[in-house]
């Protein structure tokens, strides 16, 4: 009579399942210790550039002139805001973002959209400079600096 159970492929199989067995609960245990919150790193806070383009090098008493400008982003992230201040260091004039009231040196605004138009009215017959900057919500900041000649009348 033959015997229904082989005792040496018996030995085989359990000795298959229970390496099985290991390596199924180490590569877990790897996989699950491996995600640990402290170790996980979500980038939100990406670089950017701002581009203008060019402007007169004078400006008359009383004229305004617009300054276009464009905020160049490597990477976007949804949540991120941009904010604009400025600060004039020779000269009297104003600064406004399209038809709104003239920006009050130092104040932070919400530049509303990445490309955008800044007007400059001259309010002196001296040379102005004045300085932007633009920060968004993780601390970047790029400053530019602007220097009009006058043209007297």
């Amino acid at each position: 009579m033959k015997s229904v159970f082989n005792y040496k492929n018996i030995g085989f199989t359990v000795h298959f399942k229970s390496l099985w067995l290991f390596f199924a609960v180490m590569l877990s245990t790897s996989l699950l210790s491996s995600c640990g919150k402290e170790d996980l790193e979500i980038k939100k806070d990406f670089p950017f550039e701002v581009s203008v383009m060019p402007i007169p090098q004078a400006i008359a008493n009383g004229n305004t002139i617009e300054i276009r400008l464009a905020i160049q982003r490597t990477d976007k992230y949804s949540g991120t805001q941009y904010f604009i201040r400025y600060f004039q260091y020779d000269g009297l004039g104003l600064l406004r973002y399209d038809q709104q009231h003239a920006f009050v040196p130092n104040n932070l605004y919400l530049v509303p959209a990445e490309k955008f138009r800044l007007y400059y009215t001259s309010q002196s017959f001296v040379t102005q400079s004045f300085t932007v900057w633009i920060s968004d919500t993780f601390g970047n900041e790029k400053q530019l600096s602007f220097e009009l000649n006058s043209v007297n009348r």
